[in-house]
């Protein structure tokens, strides 16, 4: 009988949920192969506490080989450079093509125009799995050759944004005592904490005005040098390290798949993330696709929740059974870190900021990720 291929395009939340699903129960006469940039993944909600040292950088990864090892399946350390979905082909920068029987592309995003600008201040936050090293290299750059205080600026006014301003000034508080960072939050639209409540925007702005840090609204980067960004008015901020988080855009691959994409390039998928294109056995799970006649946001609970629909898929697709649809939900707990051990929670309209917030959080987050450790 032949040996069939489930191939897994990236190890994000929903993939690394199929690893883990695998290793328990594997698909008879099927082999698991998973593609990664990277030997870990990083988990998004545990990066703004490890910049802020409520963990360690082992704390929020999940190491692939062993994971992948645990599940019995095969690890490609390579870039995807196409797919060609006739010929269910995949082709790698650096080894010969690999065909598939069913694909799930689960990639993720990267902050939209984070490849505008080339400038050295520029830290955007993705790839996640290099965000630590690489802004310690340029706050240190700037701690050793200014006679000042750098100017740190966030831009993109997301949840994201807001909680990285919060652990960010940890973080410079640790390495520099006794010097309060001077840290902005630079935003083109007209107000931060876009999902929040008004409240939970309100109690957001009350914090970060009590830690100094700086909002400005209506601010869209247009140009950047060595020392500040400057906006669509010609306005200049001094930015000596500027965290690029703005919203999720489609990574550049993806229109290298040979499938449908929506208006924003990213995978255009039905109901049940399989792709629009003439039934072709490929999904595409969190970030990298949109659900056409429902689509939501691009954040992980979306990608974590799609999981049992897309193991459940997956194995309809080897099997001729019925694929299941995702009903993503309208409302979801959010928890904000925002440093010192405490966090602000909204759920269903109320707002609550307190170290059992973040005590909460914490034990959501170190109980997903340490599923996937071994």
């Amino acid at each position: 009988m032949k040996i069939r291929s489930l191939v897994l395009m990236g190890v994000g939340h929903t993939n690394a949920d199929v690893v883990l699903k695998w290793s328990k129960s594997p698909i008879e006469n099927c082999r698991l192969i998973c593609i990664s940039k990277f030997p870990y993944a990083t988990y998004s909600g545990m990066l703004p506490g490890t910049l802020a040292g409520q963990f360690t950088p082992e704390e929020m990864q999940i190491p692939l080989p062993a994971l992948i090892e645990r599940a019995g399946a095969e690890l490609i350390l390579d870039d995807v450079v196409s797919v060609s979905p006739e010929n269910r082909t995949i082709h790698f920068a650096n080894r010969s093509p690999l065909i598939f029987d069913v694909l799930s592309v689960g990639i993720g995003s990267i902050p939209a125009e984070s490849n505008k600008f080339d400038t050295v201040n520029i830290v955007p936050i993705k790839p996640m799995q290099t965000f630590v090293e690489r802004f310690d290299h340029r706050l240190n750059h700037c701690l050793k050759n200014l006679n000042r205080s750098p100017g740190i600026a966030i831009v993109g006014g997301g949840v994201a944004g807001i909680e990285l301003a919060f652990c960010i000034r940890e973080r410079f508080l640790r390495q520099v005592p006794g010097h309060i960072p001077r840290i902005q939050i630079l935003t083109s639209g007209e107000e931060i904490g876009d999902g929040l409540s008004s409240n939970g925007i309100r109690k957001s702005r009350r914090l970060l005005a009590k830690k100094s840090i700086e909002v400005i609204t209506g601010f869209r980067v247009t140009k950047s040098t060595h020392e500040a960004v400057i906006n669509q008015n010609g306005r200049s901020q001094q930015a000596d390290v500027v965290i690029w988080a703005t919203g999720a855009a489609a990574p550049p691959v993806l229109s290298k798949l040979g499938l449908p994409v929506d208006d924003a390039g990213f995978l255009a998928t039905d109901k049940t993330l399989r792709t629009t294109a003439q039934n072709y056995p490929i999904f595409a799970v969190g970030d990298s696709g949109t659900i056409i006649a429902d689509p939501s946001p691009k954040a992980g609970v979306y990608a974590v929740r799609q999981a049992p629909i897309l193991w459940h898929n997956l194995q309809a697709i080897l099997k001729n059974g019925t694929l299941e649809e995702f009903s993503p939900q309208k409302e979801f707990l959010k928890i904000l870190n925002t440093g010192e051990g405490k966090a602000l929670l909204q759920y269903k309209g109320m707002n609550f900021h307190a170290k059992w917030c973040w005590k909460l959080k914490t034990y959501i987050d170190k109980s997903f990720v340490q599923k996937y450790q071994f």
